[in-house]
């Protein structure tokens, strides 16, 4: 039996899939094959469009609600094992009941610094509005999708975690503006090529040069923590706190398998993908080949490994603290629109208030428009 997989386009998203299914073959017999796409399009390529032509695809957590409406992808089972989950990776692809996806991959923003450069690092998020705020030597990923989701975890980091939910604003004037003001506090501490700039852009900067030695929020790569992967190991740390509240409360990421709902073979499909998120797997094969593993119990123990510690114990307290961005289907489309005048904040120095009113309008327009 033949079976094709899509999944993403690096080392974390593509080599762990596919040293697993080589072990699989040698264990069953069925063989798969594995495609990769762009990281941009593994946040915006239609799941409906992969599943006509693939038994799994490899997805975002934020397509579920539109999986769910189009019926792309079969549905997995109404059961949620919380206990092999970090944080909230397993619920993450929990929509009205049922599981679309198996977590397979885990991450969250998280802060990453080199050790060896010794910078120092801030607990707060106000610690960017200080005067002395260039001895941080910060870069920061403010492509625009990475930007916007910055601004909701500055948010949720207030106590506002119900962002989406509000029928005439998307978040609080109060709220809202303090996240302008930290992003562009550290859009000013770094150069404008930032606003080009996804996580891989920086962790690959702050690995290969010594021209930066922190960067305060990003999705975190497990690869960039191990020796001898790019020329300077970076370590992770809990995002910085906004002052007052205890949390740090980063943006859910990570990725997860599902099964086509045009596949032709349904249950081998579906048992691939339960035994590629066991923990066996995920502690063994997946994470030996560059994997990032969703299983709560591989956290735990490669928190003492030496080569990777410094990622899975280091972000660990921020991991299972992250909270999940809104799945609705009308979301996605928002988001798309606010990706589009998010350069101009920066680099035509919009007011804040300004900024936040033309957000609040898209907000209506897609929330009133579902």
């Amino acid at each position: 039996m033949k079976l094709r997989g899509m999944t993403w386009d690096h080392p974390r998203g593509f080599d762990p899939v596919v040293a697993a299914s080589r072990q699989y073959e040698a264990q069953t017999g069925v063989s798969i094959t594995w495609d990769k796409r762009s990281l941009q399009a593994f946040a915006d390529a239609p799941i409906e469009k992969l599943a006509a032509d693939y038994d799994f695809i490899v997805l975002d957590h934020p397509h579920v609600g539109k999986i769910a409406d189009t019926g792309a992808l079969l549905p997995l089972g109404t059961e949620l094992d919380e206990a092999s989950s970090i944080g909230g990776s397993a619920q993450s692809y929990f929509w009205k009941g049922q599981c679309w996806a198996f977590a397979i991959d885990a991450a969250c923003q998280m802060a990453a610094y080199r050790h060896d450069l010794a910078p120092p690092l801030p607990k707060t998020w106000e610690a960017f509005l200080a005067p002395d705020a260039a001895k941080f030597h910060a870069l920061t990923p403010l492509l625009p999708v990475d930007a916007f989701d910055m601004f909701m975890t500055l948010v949720a980091g207030r106590g506002e975690e119900n962002i989406a939910t509000k029928p005439d604003y998307f978040v609080s004037d109060i709220n809202g503006n303090y996240a302008l003001e930290v992003l562009r506090a550290l859009y000013n501490l770094g150069p404008d090529a930032q606003v080009d700039m996804n996580p891989i852009a920086v962790l690959e900067a702050l690995t290969t040069s010594d021209d930066f030695a922190f960067s305060p929020c990003l999705f975190g790569y497990v690869n960039y923590a191990r020796p001898g992967f790019r020329d300077k190991p970076v370590a992770y740390f809990d995002l910085p706190l906004c002052d007052g509240h205890p949390n740090p409360r980063g943006i859910l990421g990570g990725a997860g398998i599902g099964v086509s709902a045009k596949t032709r073979h349904a249950d081998a499909a579906k048992a691939f993908a339960k035994w590629v998120t066991s923990e066996p797997v995920q502690s063994g094969v997946y994470l030996e080949n560059n994997g990032q593993p969703a299983n709560r119990h591989t956290w735990i123990a490669q928190a003492r490994n030496p080569n990777v510690a410094g990622f899975f114990q280091g972000g660990f307290h921020t991991m299972d603290q992250a909270w999940t961005r809104p799945r609705d289907i009308w979301f996605l489309d928002f988001v798309d629109d606010v990706c589009d005048i998010f350069p101009s904040f920066f680099r035509k120095k919009i007011p804040a208030e300004t900024f936040l009113n033309r957000l609040n309008t898209l907000y209506l327009h897609h929330q009133k428009g579902a």
